[in-house]
Parts: structure tokens; C-alpha cells; sequence
């Protein structure tokens, strides 16, 4: 199975090599190696988070659609930590009676696939999200009577999956019994096609028709194929009359979701929308001074601001600025200069121009000036 699981990263990095720019492949995709598959996605090693914000938001589908050909089937990826690596590697220690508590919530945690930093305490709240986080709390704290369900919404990059996940810890810590399910659409959608293929109807039935609170991400993926949406809507029906919590995030309005059944529009607005938006250059500072708080690193407040100023449309973009600046600081053993931090970045403000004018945010544009409806 590993000769098989390097093999496959093998051609994949291969394929890969001969469609990027061979500066792109060898810094980004070069150190990234292969861990292991869990179904039909396979665990990616990074060497910071950067790498993973960075592939994730710029080469995700390429990587996954490379994966899904090498392969012959529907895979996916995601990045796991060195030291859940070296966890997994390890001897599992003997666990004492006083240590069954813990245990619990950590197989709660694994179930519910939540990332451990995605928290309310970690999300910095500003004026463009204020009204999301405080519907994403209300919902923490009611769940399945205060707003269900919640739609939130927004551009890449802005914070609707730090909230969901927020949701889900918020719950555990309520209680570590409660059952929380996340899950991107497109792994909701191969889980689906699995079933099928499988006839495994039952059980995938089961882990999301009977959990507490189901968090769904990307819903507007979902406009495609009459027999995955019917297999949402009645997932969505069996939750919402056992009053149990329902959030879902999109990257645009529902009504802007293309070929989505118009019974599951109707259903996703029935509780309350909410809307991500751009953050402004004092909350982009707020986040780098969150970021560096947390780390106890002696960053100087002009870079912070250099960071905050020309990194604007995507928090995870400006996250992974910061990791830049945070790793050569370390490194370096000293304060950066200016001069070298403007160097280390040129890529991601390169990247950040580009993504702040786009086809798609010009016609929403358009249309919100003139009032119309926008489907893409």
C-alpha cells in the first residue's frame, strides 16, 4: 500500500511538474510529500500552514483533478500537520482512568473533522463580519431554535469555514457527547457517489441524518446532478424536523447558486443569512496582532501595517504573509527589514492583485448596480 500511495504521489508530482511554472513547482509543490489515504483522500504533509492556505486557494482543484486522473477515480486531498504525523507513528501510551474525559472529546474532535485552531476565541471581529459572528453565535448557542438554518456567505478566503468550525467546538465543549458533522460538498458529494457504487446507502445515511448539528461547506457546488440535490433535501428535511442545527456556507447568495433546486433554495432561506465581507485595513491589523500575540514573536508594527495594507481580499492569504514573515524571523534569528520582507512577499501581493479583480467580481458588480439577478 505505501509503494502503491508513493506511487501515486510520484506521477501525480510528475503530471504536475509538466503543467505549473517550474519556479511555482519547486517552491510549492516540491517539499510536499504523501502520508497516507483515508478513503478517497489522500493526507498531504506541508512544511507550514502557509503551504496549505497557498495550495488550497490556488491550485486546489488543479491538484485535485491531477490526483482524480493519475488515479482513475474521484480523489481528494487535505494537509495533516509533522506532529499529528509523529503522533500517528508513536506507541499509544497506556490511558489512566483520569484520562478518559479527554479521550472522549479527542474522538468527538476526529469524528467531527474540526481543526483544533478554528475557534471563537482565534476569530478577530471586525466591522465586515460582525453580523456573521453573531449569527454563527447565536446559533453556538441555541442550536436547532435560534436560526436554522444559518447560511453564511462571502468570497474565498474571508472566514465563513473558521466560523462553522467555531459552531462545532463551541458545541463539544458544551458537551463532548453531541454529535458534530463537517464536511465540504465535494467530499459529501464522493461519500454520495461511494454509496452508490457500494451500496452503502445505509451507513452514509446514518452519520448525517443522526448528528446534532451538520455543518456544510460550499454549497454551491451542489448545483449539479437532480439525484445528489434530492439526497441533500432529504438529509436536510430528516434534520430540520428533529430540530437539530443546520449551517451551510456558500461563496455567493443562494439565489445566485446556479442550477439549484428551487424547493432547496426555498429551504436554505428559511432561517438567517448572513454576509462575509471584505475586511478593513484596521481588522487586517487586528488579525496579524492576534497572530502575533499567539506567538510571542517580536514582528515590528511597520511590517504588520506593510502586510495589512497591500494584502487585501483574502485573510487566508494575509495569514500566510505572516507565516513568511514569522518563519525567516525565526530563522534569521533577528527583526526583518522592510526592504527584505517586500522581497519574501512579491508573490502573494502579486497573487493579491490579481485576485481583486476577477470576470466574476466584475459582473456582480454589474449586477448589484443594476439590481438583477446573477447566476454563475
Amino acid at each position: 500500500m505505501q509503494q502503491t500511495l508513493q506511487d501515486l504521489w510520484k506521477r501525480t508530482s510528475s503530471r504536475l511538474h509538466q503543467i505549473v511554472a517550474p519556479q511555482i513547482f519547486k517552491r510549492w509543490f516540491e517539499p510536499i510529500r504523501a502520508t497516507h489515504l483515508e478513503d478517497d483522500c489522500l493526507c498531504l504533509c506541508a512544511p507550514s500552514h502557509l503551504y496549505r492556505y497557498w495550495l488550497e486557494d490556488n491550485y486546489g482543484d488543479l491538484l485535485r483533478e491531477t490526483l482524480s486522473a493519475i488515479a482513475n477515480r474521484p480523489l481528494t486531498f487535505r494537509f495533516v500537520h509533522n506532529d499529528k504525523l509523529q503522533e500517528e507513528v508513536k506507541t499509544p501510551p497506556p490511558v489512566m482512568p483520569w484520562a478518559h474525559a479527554a479521550k472522549n472529546r479527542n474522538n468527538a474532535m476526529e469524528r467531527s473533522n474540526l481543526n483544533s485552531t478554528f475557534t471563537f476565541a482565534n476569530f478577530v471581529v471586525g466591522p465586515s463580519n460582525q453580523y456573521a459572528h453573531a449569527g454563527c453565535w447565536a446559533v453556538a448557542q441555541s442550536p436547532g431554535r435560534a436560526y436554522n438554518p444559518l447560511f453564511v456567505y462571502g468570497a474565498t478566503g474571508l472566514g465563513k469555514t473558521h466560523l462553522m468550525h467555531a459552531v462545532g467546538h463551541h458545541l463539544l465543549n458544551e458537551n463532548k457527547s453531541s454529535q458534530v458533522a463537517y464536511v465540504s460538498t465535494e467530499r459529501f458529494v464522493n461519500e454520495f457517489i461511494d454509496a452508490i457504487q457500494n451500496k452503502k446507502f445505509v451507513p452514509f445515511r446514518k452519520k448525517y441524518r443522526s448528528c446534532d448539528i451538520l455543518l456544510v461547506d460550499d454549497v454551491h457546488f451542489l448545483g449539479r446532478g437532480d439525484r445528489m440535490q434530492e439526497e441533500f433535501f432529504h438529509t436536510f428535511n430528516t434534520l430540520f424536523e428533529s430540530q437539530k442545527q443546520i449551517v451551510l456556507s456558500s461563496d455567493r447568495p443562494v439565489t445566485e447558486i446556479a442550477d439549484l433546486e428551487q424547493r432547496l433554495v426555498s429551504r436554505f432561506e428559511w432561517g438567517l443569512t448572513v454576509q462575509l465581507q471584505l475586511p478593513d485595513e484596521e481588522t487586517r491589523i487586528a488579525i496579524l496582532r492576534k497572530k502575533q500575540e499567539t506567538s510571542k514573536m517580536p514582528i515590528p508594527d511597520e511590517i504588520l501595517q506593510f502586510l495589512a495594507h497591500h494584502i487585501k481580499t483574502n485573510i487566508r492569504r494575509l495569514e500566510g504573509a505572516w507565516q513568511i514573515v514569522w518563519f525567516s524571523t525565526k530563522l534569521k534569528g533577528g527583526v526583518l527589514a522592510l526592504s527584505v520582507v517586500e522581497v519574501e512577499l512579491q508573490d502573494i501581493r502579486i497573487e493579491d492583485g490579481i485576485q481583486a479583480l476577477t470576470a466574476v467580481s466584475i459582473m456582480k458588480r454589474v449586477a448589484a448596480y443594476y439590481a438583477i439577478r446573477l447566476a454563475v
